[in-house]
């Protein structure tokens, strides 16, 4: 989507739009999955490192250009310049130290050019302005004044480094200094409206209104999103005692943040790091807005005996001189673009109008607003397009100037520009000195159409062997036994490494969320009853009938457990975890307290996805200590009011005392409130407590053995006992530790297992769940509100899932309830009351279960996702430790088996080719499997390490190449001979039964 032929046309303004960046991060995912060692594929690692950055996905961000630096390939960037992206990626996500680190290295550098040099002294000035942790303030700004000027003489025509510096004069009260730092500023980058709105401020503060509202008209017609310009020319007009001015700008200032907030993700997580600040101006506008109105409802109407104005109107000031001669620059520079785009980029509009006599109307048409700024944003895109030297890479261009909002005392970090304005900067002498790299081959529609067909998958590597096309014309079937797959194998072409490897089935497309089911749902069975069944004695639990209604039903909930089993939860009580291991460390996730049907976002007013916690660590006995204080400051609320009073439901829920599941009455860590504040209330929620260990939990998980058979942490029938090794929170016990109102997101299982929880007690907690089959609706819903439905924290809103057609259960889950969550099922808990849950993953030996299994494998991949169950090694471990009669699951793991093998043969014919030796390493006992240091997929029997690295990190093929081509340096281990696999393989067999086989 991004390579075309003609990069002059490159530039438009759809990339702008959140939806185009999901499209093209979609096509360069399944273009990776399908060929990850084609020729250009740091070029795509590059593009998707700042397209996922721009939309606020730091984590994978930083996985692929951390991917891109590995490459010998000739690149759009230099390594260098990728460091610098990955250095402000980390300031980005307020990592100061780490970021401050990347820019210092950058400076050590000895070929580093001027262009980046000025870049890093630039962000780095910045930081020290704005973050406090890197030391006192005086010596801070100190530093910040000293790197920016060292950034201008490093580049004399950056306007953005003096408007910064600017901002730290204005910041000293060095107001002379930085007067002249702005008129420089305005000389090299005029159309920065945030130059001219620190001009604003400045006259502002020297009690110069007509000068500041010259410089406020400047920045809202350069930008008529600009909140910050909007906010203080309402200031200046209120000052003035011209309300209905402003109020005009008031309201311009709140519709565009209300804009800002819900264009993209990226602004939206700039909201949420700034949340105060944002919250703050939000809540002021909307008070003034207020007050305003009912002055202006109270006002007389204006008559020629009126006081005078000291300002001229907003429409008056529009078309002042120096707003004229601002018009006419930006009206010649729109002449020198092309004309097709001079014709739809309209330059200027009219001045917004007053308010109209009837207050409750829009005194701001902002549906024409939007389309003046969009028309000027895509402008401005081409205007650069035109002008970059085809030869130079100014990072400069990248950083965003609108994030640096000019409000008094405020101070705002350098976020990166619409990273498209770099995709179009390719070096003209890259191309000519590498003749393979033919990425004019690569149209828009070669990307988005022709990714699963495996004709085009030559065009791909670059002009490459025909590799793919032989897989296809090569037979592969579960019917071969080892020979024939070998003599298969090395008819395939070893002068290009293998290009794709899944266990899925041979030339299966890249994996996708799958549509929603099509009938249309009524409002009842929007709302389906809960299936469940209450077990009345030891004989129901352990009847089979049991695990074939758990299976049967996408979740479940098996009441009386406890009591019909007997089980001792008190083993699970805070009091009893204090007693064993007090020091034990607990994850803790500190959120906001709301009901559980709502999650708001009190900085719009409105319901969202978004469910934001922070992550912390305690140790049991200190989270025990605010569990136990928790519920006494909430008894000092509940008892002296009315049983009416809401204001502490999950009290309300607790059995006779809390005495027995919490310890001494210590008050030393007490959750923080405000009055009348009770939605802001926040509180701690201990998650992740590791029950693996059998020296230190012995007693606990003894007692879970007296659970039936499918329901077990460790059994024949859980494919997850087979793993060999450890998985925390799957194949072992985790404890979840809980005051009212905690929350478990909207997720999945990893790898689509099956889960059992069980409620310890003696609060209630409350589920949500959606049928598997509905999961690629939850996932679109994901990401119309810009949240990764793999990476992001999301909490759905009910509502938006019945317009959808989505249905969801929702029931309560008391003390001794187990809740059975089936393969796939989407879910999300809240806890009523004050509770402990346990809770592990099983995987049934079933078709259904190991097909949802593979399929998110699969998809982890396309997603850059690590999965923590390594199937393929699970699936040769099945092999050799179970009989399978059931004919779907057999053709499911022999498929499996098959692919890694050829695989495995294909890898080998490769190295032997590049002259590399294959060493056997062999595996020891409870050894865990194997992920690329890099990449994150498995790595199964063919390790690739660096010879003379001292730690030594496995390499799948793909990162190998990366490292060297040639596979020089690099050494070759294998986990099994592969005569055993050819045992192995040839060995799995139908195991044929005489009953039928039950299959699910």
């Amino acid at each position: 989507m991004l390579f075309v032929c003609k990069r002059n046309k490159i530039k438009t303004g759809l990339f702008n739009e959140y939806s185009i960046y999901k499209k093209a991060i979609k096509s360069f995912q399944e273009l990776l999955y399908l060929s990850p060692n084609f020729t250009c594929a740091n070029e795509v690692h590059l593009r998707l490192g700042l397209m996922l950055k721009h939309c606020g996905e730091f984590h994978i961000a930083l996985k692929h250009l951390q991917l891109a630096l590995l490459y010998t390939y000739p690149s759009t960037f230099s390594e260098l310049q990728v460091k610098f992206q990955i250095a402000h990626l980390y300031e980005t996500q307020n990592k100061h130290k780490a970021a401050k680190d990347g820019y210092e290295f950058l400076l050590k550098e000895k070929n580093i050019s001027l262009e980046l040099k000025a870049d890093v002294y630039r962000q780095l000035g910045w930081m020290y302005h704005c973050v406090e942790c890197l030391g006192e303030k005086k010596e801070r700004e100190t530093y910040a004044l000293n790197f920016l000027q060292k950034s201008i003489e490093a580049d004399p025509k950056s306007g953005q480094s003096l408007y910064l510096l600017g901002r730290c004069y204005a910041g000293i009260n060095k107001v002379h200094d930085a007067f002249l730092a702005y008129r420089n500023s305005v000389e090299k980058s005029e159309g920065n409206a945030d130059t001219w709105c620190s001009i604003g401020v400045l006259y502002q503060q020297q009690n110069q209104p007509t000068d500041a509202l010259q410089a406020y008209i400047c920045a809202v017609q350069l930008d008529k999103d600009h909140k910050a310009a909007w906010t203080n020319l309402g200031i200046l007009y209120e000052s003035c005692g011209q309300l209905r001015d402003a109020y005009a700008c008031y309201l311009n200032a709140t519709k565009q943040i209300s804009f800002q907030k819900t264009s993209s993700l990226f602004r939206r997580k700039q909201v949420i790091r700034m949340k105060k600040d944002s919250i703050g101006l939000s809540k002021g506008l909307t008070q003034r807005i207020k007050f305003l109105e009912v002055q202006l409802s109270q006002a007389p109407l204006p008559s020629i005996t009126s006081k005078r104005r000291t300002l001229c109107s907003i429409e008056e000031a529009w078309n002042l001189p120096i707003s004229l001669e601002m018009n006419s620059r930006q009206q010649q520079t729109a002449q020198m673009l092309p004309r097709q785009m001079a014709k739809q980029s309209p330059v200027q509009g009219p001045p917004p109008p007053y308010p109209h006599s009837q207050l409750s109307q829009s005194p701001i048409p902002a549906k024409r607003i939007k389309e003046d700024g969009q028309q000027e944003l895509v402008q401005h895109n081409n205007q650069t397009a035109t002008q970059l030297h085809p030869n130079l890479m100014n990072i400069s261009e990248t950083l965003s100037q609108r994030n640096l909002i000019a409000m008094p005392g405020e101070s705002k970090k350098i976020s990166e520009q619409s990273v498209v304005d770099t995709f179009d900067d390719i070096s003209n002498d890259i191309y000519k000195q590498n003749e393979t790299i033919k990425l004019e081959r690569l149209s828009q529609d070669a990307i988005s159409n022709n990714l699963n067909e495996d004709s085009k998958h030559n065009e791909f590597n670059g002009g490459g062997s025909d590799a793919s096309s032989d897989l296809t014309t090569t037979s592969f079937k579960i019917q071969m036994d080892s020979k024939q797959l070998m003599a298969s194998v090395k008819l395939l072409p070893i002068d290009e490494p293998p290009v794709h490897f899944t266990i899925l089935q041979v030339n299966a497309p890249p994996p996708s969320p799958p549509d929603c089911p099509p009938q249309k749902l009524t409002r009842d069975q929007l709302l389906p009853p809960t299936p469940s069944v209450h077990l009345e004695n030891k004989k129901n639990a352990f009847s089979p009938q049991l695990q074939e209604f758990c299976l049967k039903h996408p979740i479940a909930v098996v009441r009386g457990l406890a009591g019909a089993l007997k089980l001792d939860l008190g083993l699970f009580s805070t009091k009893t975890l204090v007693e064993a291991n007090p020091e034990h460390s607990v994850e803790v996730r500190t959120q906001v307290h709301q009901s559980p049907d709502e999650n708001w976002d009190t900085s719009q007013g409105k319901r969202v996805w978004a469910c934001i916690s922070h992550r912390s660590h305690t140790t049991i006995a200190k989270y025990a200590q605010y569990q136990a204080s928790s519920f006494q400051d909430s008894l000092k609320l509940v008892l002296p009011q009315d049983e009416s009073d809401k204001g502490f439901q999950g009290s309300q829920a607790m059995s006779d005392s809390d005495s027995k599941d919490s310890v001494s009455n210590s008050t030393n860590i007490v959750l923080k409130r405000k009055k009348n504040k009770i939605n802001s209330k926040m509180l701690r929620f201990g998650t992740n407590v590791d029950l693996s260990d059998e020296r230190k939990w012995k007693p606990q998980l003894t007692e879970l053995q007296k659970l039936p058979a499918f329901a077990r942490v460790i059994s024949a029938a859980n494919m997850l006992s087979h793993v060999g090794h450890v998985i925390l929170g799957m194949n072992t016990v985790q404890l979840y530790m809980k005051v009212p109102g905690s929350r478990t997101p909207g997720h999945q299982e990893n790898n689509n297992f099956c889960s059992i929880n069980i409620n310890i007690g003696p609060g209630d907690c409350e589920w949500f769940a959606v049928p598997d089959a509905y999961w690629g609706g939850v996932h679109n819903l994901c990401e119309k509100n810009n949240i990764s439905y793999l990476h992001g924290s999301w909490w759905p809103v009910l509502e938006d899932l019945y317009k959808e057609n989505i249905p969801v259960y929702r029931f309560i889950q008391k003390p001794g309830d187990l809740v059975w969550v089936n393969a796939g099922c989407v879910h999300w808990v809240q806890s009523v009351g004050w509770c402990n849950n346990i809770a592990w993953n099983v995987g049934p030996l079933t078709a259904r279960q190991y097909s949802l299994a593979i399929e998110r494998y699969e998809w982890n991949k396309v997603q850059a996702f690590k999965s923590i169950v390594p199937m393929v090694h699970l699936s040769w471990n099945l092999a050799r430790n179970i009989k399978v009669s059931d004919t779907k699951l057999f053709e499911l793991i022999k498929m499996c088996l098959l692919q890694t093998l050829k695989n495995v043969l294909h890898i080998q014919e490769y190295v032997k080719s590049k002259g590399v030796e294959i060493r056997f390493n062999g595996r020891g006992k409870n050894e865990a499997s194997h992920y690329c240091g890099q990449c994150e997929v498995e790595v199964f029997n063919v390790l690739f390490v660096k010879e003379q690295e001292k730690r030594h990190v496995v390499h799948c093929l793909s990162c190998a190449l990366k490292l060297s081509p040639s596979l020089q340096g690099i050494v070759c281990l294998e986990e099994y001979r592969l005569s055993e696999l050819q045992h192995v393989y040839d060995s799995f067999s139908l195991h044929r039964t005489q009953g039928l086989a039950y299959t699910q």
